[in-house]
């Protein structure tokens, strides 16, 4: 049997994802990493794989696992953090993993789910402010408006925000320190041909 999805049960010892075909075996297997014998039982439905767009099917009998959120639905698949039974209600697929909320919340708070954004920064106003600000003292522009010229061309197609946001910030940026960088460097040919 071809199973598309990856495996949620890791070896005891080494933590190597077991292969499907090491599971409800009637003796226990070596881990294909480091050799330990293993053995794993898991329910039926956790090789079919999640199913979408389904408000989760009614559990029929006592020969299927429940979801661990809802006792009336069937298990579709396990949690790959905690292992717990997910219906398709509550399966959450992030970055190719299926995790249930509790995870996810608690992935959040520690910062461990990489693909989980928990805050951005918006670099183009960064660059604006780089640019802007600076012009208060005038000579520190010599330094800043490089500076907000690399911000705005390295992070152009950066993520700005959960709300959409136009360009406009780092079109400011660019102009404004352009114009800085101009007047620096007229300044310093006026000053070098006076000589």
């Amino acid at each position: 049997m071809a199973i598309e999805h990856t495996p949620a049960i890791s070896c005891t010892k080494c933590k190597t994802k077991l292969p499907w075909e090491s599971y409800n075996t009637p003796a226990p297997v070596p881990c294909p990493s480091c050799g330990v014998l293993t053995y794993a039982a898991v329910f039926p439905a956790a090789s079919e794989g999640p199913r979408k767009g389904e408000l989760g099917d009614a559990l029929l009998d006592g020969s299927e696992a429940s979801c661990f959120f809802h006792a009336g639905k069937k298990a579709v698949i396990a949690c790959e953090m905690c292992g717990r039974f997910l219906c398709s209600l509550c399966d959450i697929e992030l970055g190719g993993r299926h995790l249930c909320s509790g995870c996810i919340s608690s992935g959040r708070k520690k910062g461990k789910i990489k693909n989980l954004g928990r805050r951005r920064m918006l670099y183009d106003e960064v660059a604006l402010a780089v640019a802007v600000v600076p012009i208060i003292f005038v000579w520190p522009t010599l330094i800043t408006a490089p500076v907000a010229i690399i911000l705005a061309i390295r992070h152009w197609k950066a993520p700005s925000s959960v709300i959409p946001r136009t360009r406009i910030r780092f079109v400011l940026a660019l102009l404004i320190a352009g114009i800085q960088v101009a007047a620096w460097i007229t300044l310093f040919v006026v000053l070098a041909v006076g000589k």
